[in-house]
């Protein structure tokens, strides 16, 4: 997340041993909705795998247009290609060119957006866009930057979202978009409200995911964007706490300046630009925030669980709720 002008001065993310994975074990979920069975156990195997294989030192940070970038595409890609999620009929890659901050100074990044599509029952002629980001700041000085929290964690909500869609299809049509270059200014971002697969009218509201599993800090899943959009809070204000981690809402008042508003911290700002309604949902800042310990083995697994179960019922209270 490109909370601060820290960023610049990094390069990005990720350590993985996927050996790890072995020794989890599994946690059975509350059902979504009441008309949803709960029979058979579902385990949270693949969201914790989906950070740290994106999260391995083998993705050398994830930087935008670098190898490890280039991995971490293609793994998503597969992860969208095995849960079945169509592409949208621009394609599943959207590639774009654009100038991005360094720490040397401005230079040209070639960046790769990844697009899937799930159609909507109810309303599938508006959309409700996913996004998350899953470039990070690559390495420096000899040291990778993992990205585990930022933002790994935030495609693996994504991808979690994606799954349960699958099982159960959205009111409105979905397009989820994987980020690239949100580090390097919100590039893909941008390039997307620019040439979006859709009309912009016709997108009932972007909601973003970027650090979602670091809620220990303070026990929060921050929700930014209803000072913009007030009639969002009323649908997600009831949402009950999930084990040890609760919805809250700020960081986009007027009074909330500097690093304190996140309005436009995210890839949530280009959508705020466009006029698109937005909501974002991260965890507040934690000491390894853009620093080479932002690992894996740094995530409380409960706590990351909880908070994509939060963010899995905000979604499906917005979906439920909007173009009534």
């Amino acid at each position: 997340m490109s909370r601060s002008l820290r960023a610049v001065a990094l390069s990005s993310v990720a350590v993985l041993i996927l050996s790890g994975c072995a020794g989890m074990t599994e946690t059975q979920r509350a059902p979504e909705t009441s008309a949803e069975v709960a029979a058979t156990p579902i385990s949270y195997d693949q969201l914790m795998a989906d950070v740290r294989i994106l999260s391995a030192d083998d993705m050398e940070g994830r930087d935008t247009g670098a190898p490890g970038g280039e991995r971490a595409r293609a793994y998503i890609v597969s992860r969208f290609e095995a849960l079945g999620v169509a592409a949208p009929p621009m394609g599943r890659l959207q590639p774009f060119a654009a100038q991005g901050r360094t720490r040397e100074g401005p230079k040209t990044f070639n960046g790769v957006n990844i697009l899937g599509l799930i159609e909507g029952t109810r309303v599938p002629d508006r959309y409700i866009v996913i996004t998350a980001h899953y470039d990070h700041v690559g390495s420096n000085g000899g040291q990778i930057y993992n990205g585990a929290d930022d933002n790994a964690s935030g495609v693996a909500t994504m991808l979690e979202i994606a799954d349960r869609l699958k099982a159960s299809a959205p009111e409105h049509s979905v397009i989820f978009v994987a980020f690239d270059g949100e580090e390097r200014g919100l590039l893909g971002a941008k390039h997307f409200v620019q040439a979006p697969p859709v009309p912009l009218a016709s997108i009932a509201m972007n909601l973003n995911f970027d650090m979602i599993a670091r809620a220990e800090t303070d026990g929060k899943l921050w929700v930014t964007g209803t000072y913009q959009h007030p009639t969002f809070r009323p649908i997600l204000e009831t949402i009950p706490a999930n084990g040890a981690v609760s919805l809250a809402f700020g960081k986009d008042t007027p009074q909330d300046t500097g690093e304190n508003n996140w309005v436009e911290a995210s890839d949530q700002g280009a959508f705020f630009a466009a006029q698109v309604p937005f909501l974002y949902l991260g965890v507040d800042y934690h000491p390894d925030y853009h620093r080479p310990s932002d690992d894996f083995e740094r995530i409380t697994p409960s706590v990351f669980q909880s908070a994509a179960e939060l963010s899995v019922s905000a979604f499906r209270a917005l979906d439920q709720g909007l173009d009534r």
